[in-house]
């Protein structure tokens, strides 16, 4: 038995979950453990020198543990393409998101907003400079701590709108997915893995991340809300 650990972000929880069984059905003789954190977090511990075989990130934080040589050079296989979802506490009026201008007044409406730690919440932040709404809402922002998901600041009533990847949105109780962000200011983050610097099993994690890149997983990323990369 092939034993490879993993350390992840948060927002291909559920999609590594489904990954990693559809994979234990062609390699039984392979078990593969992921360990699914902040994102931020994850990186950390990545560059602090903790021992896995392989890392699944965004892929700016991946070429940053490339650079920084945490990460195997040349290992990096882009899994997915994940979009930005829009959500409300569930119950609670639908604002219109349907375009770039009714999303920007639903912002301003809005008493509180919850944005992530993760990329959205960097690419949100320019957005809202970029609109010249940053200093306007900048008391209503709510940033949610390290893997915990925006949904469940929704749920909890802690913000009244709030934004995250489809991903970690969907499913989550007491929330409603009004959609996702307008094309024209859509934030689409690929997710890639690679292989640890640390890993004594190179072969066997690219073989992992090998498959799961494949025409094999491509329905399974659809139904988390994401894309084949």
């Amino acid at each position: 038995m092939t034993t490879l650990r993993l350390i992840s972000s948060m927002a291909t929880k559920p999609l590594l979950a489904d990954l990693v069984a559809l994979y234990r059905t062609h390699n039984p003789e392979v078990q593969v453990l992921v360990e699914s954190v902040g994102g931020v977090d994850a990186a950390k511990r990545v560059q602090a020198g903790e021992a896995f075989d392989g890392v699944v990130l965004a892929s700016d934080a991946i070429d940053k543990l490339v650079a920084s040589g945490h990460v195997l050079v040349g290992s990096r296989v882009d899994l997915v393409l994940s979009g930005v979802a829009v959500a409300v506490p569930a119950g609670q009026a639908l604002p219109d998101i349907s375009t770039e201008a009714a999303l920007k007044a639903a912002i301003l409406a809005a008493p509180s907003l919850g944005v992530s730690t993760g990329p959205s919440g960097v690419q949100l932040a320019k957005q809202f400079e970029a609109w010249g709404i940053a200093e306007q809402i900048k008391d209503r922002i709510v940033q949610a701590k390290p893997g915990v998901p925006v949904g469940a600041l929704l749920a909890q009533g802690e913000v009244a709108l709030g934004f995250q990847q489809l991903s970690e949105m969907r499913g989550v109780a007491g929330i409603t997915v009004l959609g996702p962000l307008p094309e024209a200011v859509q934030i689409t983050t690929t997710f890639s893995g690679s292989v640890a610097s640390s890993s004594a099993q190179t072969e066997a994690m690219r073989a992992v991340l090998a498959f799961w890149a494949s025409p094999a997983c491509q329905t399974l990323k659809e139904e988390h809300g994401m894309h084949a990369a």
